[in-house]
């Protein structure tokens, strides 16, 4: 019986950190619910201890930032943004540094995932329109995703853990993380200038066929009124779950889109990947395996590098829910760490972060090829300069 629980684990971070089980139809959601079910059938949890490890704050977090962004998305406010970007920035360098930045801000006020799936496939059109070699663009975009999502408690999943188990305030945790942030897309900008010459050019000298898109003028309005009532919601100190569930509801009411059009746009599987993780990380407390990181994250340094080791072995949520456990509560550096470290990880490979992966897999869909070694010759140098930079700031 103890030999099947500990290989029920081991197999559920292999699964997870590969995104599938070799031989099944598996995702990281049935993986997790699958995981988290065979632990309380072999007697390492019942279902009110399961029940009581699930975080509702963050799946209430999780849940209402998807139902925004949606709102947004059908109300062609991202493809306002980025037309704005190809009118005004038509050089190759500018809309590189441009694209960069839209992208990273946009990232640190709402869910990176969510915004790398929505720029992706414009990102690439724009390439196109201009023949300009899109993957220099597409790994900026990848990377200014996962560096502006640095910068607040609501630009990734395993910020939003943080800020509910450390209760670092909104506003605390972005003084502390955006001036990372910033410097790291600093770096980016002349890492990808130094890898793709044909980007360095300031000419504006490009022509091409502006973006087509529709603008619901009354769904923007009224999205960008409650999006900027809740990010002051976030600064005066309102609890983000809170906050953001009180805004989701107010987007529902609506007389132009239907509510199942918003619904169908909230990641379900990523809900219940996060459900069944909380449940198979309170297995692995209880089994006492937790133990074995004890003695390798006494230091700032050893937190750091086995966050980032587990990051790309297991995902970067995965990794925080283990470490978790094992981060002194009123600590508000080392959670810091645990959140930039966990994040700037997310770029040294391509199946370093969820982002990574859909700007990867759009791209096959439009018959371009984003290679592991052509991500791995951007992603290690920036993620170890960036690592750095993190541990010196904090």
């Amino acid at each position: 019986m103890i030999v099947f629980r500990y290989i029920v684990i081991v197999v559920t971070y292999v699964g997870l950190g590969l995104g599938y089980i070799p031989g099944l139809r598996t995702n990281r959601a049935s993986i997790a619910l699958v995981g988290a079910s065979l632990l309380m059938a072999l007697g390492v949890l019942d279902l009110k201890e399961a029940w009581g490890a699930i975080d509702y704050k963050t799946l209430i977090f999780l849940f209402s930032m998807m139902t925004i962004s949606a709102n947004l998305a059908y109300s062609g406010f991202f493809q306002l943004v980025l037309d704005m970007i190809m009118r005004y920035f038509r050089s190759p360098l500018g809309l590189l540094i441009v694209l960069t930045c839209g992208s990273a801000i946009l990232s640190a006020f709402f869910l990176n995932d969510t915004i790398a799936l929505i720029l992706t496939p414009l990102t690439l059109g724009l390439a196109q329109t201009l023949n300009l070699n899109p993957i220099p663009y597409l790994l900026a975009l990848a990377g200014a995703t996962n560096l502006g999502s640095v910068a607040t408690l609501s630009g990734n999943p395993q910020n939003i853990l943080i800020g509910s188990f450390s209760g670092i305030s909104y506003l605390d945790f972005a003084k502390a993380l955006t001036p990372i942030a910033l410097i790291s897309l600093l770096i980016q900008i002349g890492l990808l200038w130094l890898l793709y010459p044909e980007i360095r050019s300031t000419k504006s000298c490009l022509s091409g066929e502006p973006l087509r898109y529709r603008v619901f003028k009354p769904l923007l309005i009224k999205s960008l009124l409650i999006t900027g009532g809740l990010l002051v919601a976030f600064l005066i100190g309102i609890p983000p779950a809170q906050a953001t569930l009180v805004a989701a509801g107010l987007m529902f009411i609506t007389r132009r889109i239907k509510p199942q059009r918003i619904l169908d746009k909230v990641d379900w599987d990523l809900l219940v990947m996060f459900s069944g993780l909380f449940i198979v990380t309170a297995g692995v407390e209880k089994l006492g395996i937790l133990n074995l990181f004890g003695g390798f994250v006494h230091t700032p340094l050893s937190i750091l590098g086995v966050t980032a080791l587990l990051s790309n072995l297991v995902s970067n949520v995965p990794a925080v829910l283990l470490l978790k456990h094992l981060i002194p509560h009123p600590d508000t550096k080392t959670w810091l760490l645990l959140a930039a470290g966990s994040t700037l990880a997310g770029n040294l490979t391509l199946l370093g972060s969820v982002a990574n992966l859909i700007v990867a897999e759009a791209v096959a869909k439009q018959g371009h090829h984003l290679s592991f070694w052509e991500h791995l010759r951007f992603g290690l140098p920036l993620t170890v300069v960036t690592l750095v930079l993190a541990y010196w700031w904090i």
